[in-house]
């Protein structure tokens, strides 16, 4: 069971008791954070897709670290010109570990008796399919392409032309 939030300008694929960083989040360590934005939810047999957001679905953690990453150097220079600026910097982050998905009120662990859905919003259930359906889908398909761009009228008089100056020469 895995769910993909979008949080601080980028998407994370989740699953219950897994860490990660993301950008730094209000709050102190164990404080509790909700994700809203889930953009795709799958229980291992049907996969549902938000149009953009699961307006049912949550992900809940609670914060395990607030820290700065690596630090990095920014050196500008240009040569010939005695410009030299060196400055450093570190990303602040906070670590989130993952307790559970909710759906509306039931939090969805792992058994079956808590894993009650109820389709709400504009969301999509795609069935998990075999790859060998996914290709045959695909040859099923139907590609459009644009037309061949013809020649227009301006283009065949210029062509006319350019035939009867030659021949005059």
């Amino acid at each position: 069971m895995y769910a993909v939030v979008n949080t601080g300008g980028k998407q994370y694929k989740v699953g219950k008791g897994d860490s990660f960083r993301v950008e730094k989040l209000p709050g102190d360590v164990g404080s509790n954070v909700t994700f809203d934005k889930v953009l795709l939810f799958s229980d291992g047999e049907t996969v549902r897709i938000g149009r953009p957001y699961l307006d049912d679905m949550k992900v809940s953690g609670h914060i395990v670290e607030q820290g700065k990453g690596k630090k990095i150097i920014v050196f500008k220079y240009k040569k010939r010109k005695r410009y030299k600026r060196k400055q450093g910097h570190r990303q602040p982050f906070t670590l989130v570990k993952i307790d559970g998905v909710m759906s509306g009120d039931a939090m969805l662990g792992g058994s079956a008796e808590e894993a009650e859905t109820s389709p709400a919003g504009e969301t999509e259930t795609v069935e998990a399919a075999a790859p060998a359906e996914i290709s045959e889908a695909a040859d099923d398909a139907v590609v459009e392409s644009e037309p061949e761009k013809s020649e227009t009228d301006s283009d065949v008089q210029d062509s006319e032309v350019r035939e009867e100056q030659i021949q005059k020469d």
